[in-house]
């Protein structure tokens, strides 16, 4: 995985003005089925970006014993978690005595996932998503791992649908920039081809300004690149806004004050754990942006 996005996976509206339009967790509401099958694990541990939300969705919540920090559903809540960070905590899952771990590439350290196994406890390896596109895929990989295949298709289905809806709500291809920003940090990217905003925005036909003919996920943020692109609408994650102060601070980034979104102050914020979640909670927040994205256009 990119390391800039495994940085960034570690870390309602409002009324326009000097505020963002937010989206937040208690906004979006998972795709969900009802499943008879059984699955074939009692107890796992599911630590693979969006695995833990993919078993609740399908029905299996009781199952999970353990999740990763990234899985915020309400509805998970309860299920405690099981890393610091993004960083494994071997003994916490050994504790736990489940019968499955579910990993990604993104998940370590390897020293930790080498204790697990040599406690006897099964660790399988799921393939990271990063676009809307594929995320039927992981709910079909995920479901078949646990057992529920016939449950997974009947997901995976619901969430085309949803996805399909959503991009029929926005028109005219707005033009919106991505920045991932950490203020405390002195981190101010501009997001570019592969950073997963851009598939967020293609999917309701919006067009990321700096994917275009960018080909890394993420470059600095100057004033240069941002005034050559121009977005009409700038895109940010909630913590990511709060750490330069709001909106106030981000228009006195390097550039914005002098692009189309910068001068109306036109900011769309989305909760840091959700906008890259590629889960089941995508489908209900691309609904929520789409709808942002004509609001804050009017």
């Amino acid at each position: 995985m990119n390391v800039t996005l495994a940085l960034i996976l570690l870390t309602g509206c409002t009324s326009k003005g000097n505020s963002a339009i937010e989206i937040t967790s208690s906004d979006v509401s998972s795709s969900r089925i009802q499943s008879t099958e059984q699955p074939a694990y009692l107890r796992v541990v599911a630590l693979a970006n969006g695995s833990a939300e993919i078993i609740d969705s399908l029905g299996f919540k009781n199952i999970l014993v353990g999740r990763d920090i990234a899985s915020t559903d309400q509805s998970l809540k309860s299920i405690p978690i099981v890393t610091s960070g993004h960083q494994v905590v071997a003994e916490k899952i050994i504790s736990l005595s489940p019968d499955l771990v579910i990993i990604d590439s993104s998940v370590g350290p390897a020293q930790a996932l080498q204790a697990i196994k040599k406690a006897g406890i099964k660790v399988v390896s799921i393939k990271e998503v990063w676009s809307v596109g594929d995320i039927t895929s992981k709910v079909l990989e995920v479901a078949a791992l646990i057992g529920v295949s016939k449950s997974g298709s009947e997901l995976s289905a619901k969430i085309d649908s949803t996805i399909a809806s959503a991009s029929l709500q926005v028109t005219g291809s707005p033009r919106i920039a991505f920045l991932y920003l950490r203020g405390g940090s002195s981190i101010y990217l501009l997001g570019g081809k592969g950073s997963g905003a851009d598939s967020i925005l293609s999917a309701v036909g919006a067009v990321d300004v700096g994917a275009i003919k960018g080909s890394t996920p993420f470059s600095a943020l100057t004033s240069e690149s941002l005034v050559g692109k121009n977005p009409e609408i700038i895109l940010v994650m909630i913590k990511g806004l709060q750490s330069v102060g709001g909106v106030s601070g981000l228009v006195s980034l390097p550039g914005v004050a002098q692009t189309a979104a910068g001068k109306s102050q036109r900011v769309i914020a989305v909760d840091d754990s959700l906008l890259l979640s590629f889960g089941p909670r995508t489908p209900q927040m691309l609904i929520k942006l789409a709808k942002a994205i004509n609001e804050v256009r009017k």
